[in-house]
């Protein structure tokens, strides 16, 4: 039993000197500095178009668009991945997440075939999540429907 208890103890031992380190400062300052330019730039952007004449709600919705746009088409290019592995939680941000995670699998299976690689992949994270809403809004409105 001793023998068991002291095998465990060295292997743990020879585990830890090969495993990394976390750098939780340098992941955290990374992820804050990549997410406050994504957030800056999409601010950016959207004061631009309210000083274009865009009202406060199109504005908003083309920032939103562009956001989505901007992350699919880096996934497309296979430079999302690269940013990511960088800023780690910085990118990932729901809207730009989302939109990779949706592209992502798309493009890994394209060569099933327009209809059975791309077309069934791209809704493989989508549909439970858009399903997910959907249910959650109807008994939402459900809710605030029988309370008014």
């Amino acid at each position: 039993m001793n023998s068991k208890k002291e095998e465990a103890r060295a292997y743990e031992a020879y585990v830890k000197e090969f495993t990394p380190k976390p750098r939780y400062f340098r992941n955290g300052f990374r992820a804050f500095l990549t997410g406050g330019l994504l957030c800056c730039a999409a601010a950016w952007f959207k004061g631009f178009l309210l000083k274009g004449g865009f009202d406060e709600k199109t504005a908003g919705m083309l920032t939103t668009i562009a956001l989505i746009l901007l992350a699919q088409v880096l996934t497309g290019l296979g430079w999302f991945d690269t940013i990511a592995k960088f800023a780690g939680a910085g990118c990932i941000v729901p809207i730009t997440g989302f939109a990779n995670s949706v592209v992502a699998p798309a493009i890994e299976y394209k060569k099933e075939g327009p209809v059975l690689g791309v077309g069934a992949k791209l809704f493989s994270l989508a549909g439970p999540v858009l399903v997910c809403g959907l249910a959650v809004s109807v008994v939402a409105g459900l809710i605030h429907w029988f309370r008014v």
